[in-house]
């Protein structure tokens, strides 16, 4: 295994929004002592329609692209999103990385990295891929528990459940993609800690 990895510059981890990406790219980077990036840092879209530390207010944009969009459509925006704004950054950034040796190896994560548009990256110049999977029933409690669902108007629950519509719709599309092109995957649910994830998501890649 040691050998593959070595022969490896970056690690490519997606899936749907809440399914545990950062924080198994960051155990992961950790332990192979690598650089860890985010998509989300390369280009913005509307967010999450619901309040946070950060965000104290939801944006009338974002309100209005959750209300007027069909789950469909905000399916497809987030994808054209995607191919056009992040996609051209992360070409660069996995070129830089797989050609330039004196830089860092990297462990890159986001939804944005979706199969189709990144299949001409992996298993060439030392780029791996993996993408994760979880039942609907864990998004549904992550997205709630995140954004309070239970003690917001109705009007906001509706947003939060076009948000999780579009979630699950991510994630139903992402495994068809994935038999498609023959990629690897592994569910979330089948182990406990991100340790023990980031050891299993080697074991596949390098196994």
């Amino acid at each position: 295994m040691t050998k593959l990895i070595n022969q490896t510059r970056v690690i490519l981890i997606s899936g749907s929004s809440h399914v545990g990406k950062s924080t198994l790219s960051r155990s992961l980077a950790a332990k192979l002592g690598w650089h860890y990036l985010s998509t989300d840092t390369l280009a913005r879209h509307p967010g999450r329609p619901w309040v946070s530390t950060k965000v104290k207010t939801i944006p009338e944009h974002v309100v209005q692209h959750y209300q007027t969009l069909s789950v469909e459509a905000l399916f497809l925006d987030v994808l054209d999103h995607y191919q056009n704004n992040v996609l051209p950054q992360v070409k660069a950034i996995v070129d830089a990385h797989t050609f330039d040796l004196s830089r860092a190896c990297l462990v890159l994560e986001g939804s944005a990295l979706w199969p189709r548009f990144v299949a001409n990256l992996v298993n060439e110049n030392g780029v791996k891929a993996i993408w994760l999977k979880a039942s609907e029933g864990l998004f549904q409690s992550r997205i709630f528990a995140e954004s309070n669902f239970d003690h917001v108007s109705k009007d906001r629950q509706y947003l939060i459940q076009k948000f999780l519509a579009r979630t699950l719709l991510y994630d139903r599309r992402m495994r068809d993609e994935i038999e498609r092109l023959g990629f690897i995957s592994i569910d979330i649910e089948s182990l406990s800690m991100a340790d023990e994830l980031a050891n299993s998501v080697l074991e596949d890649l390098f196994s």
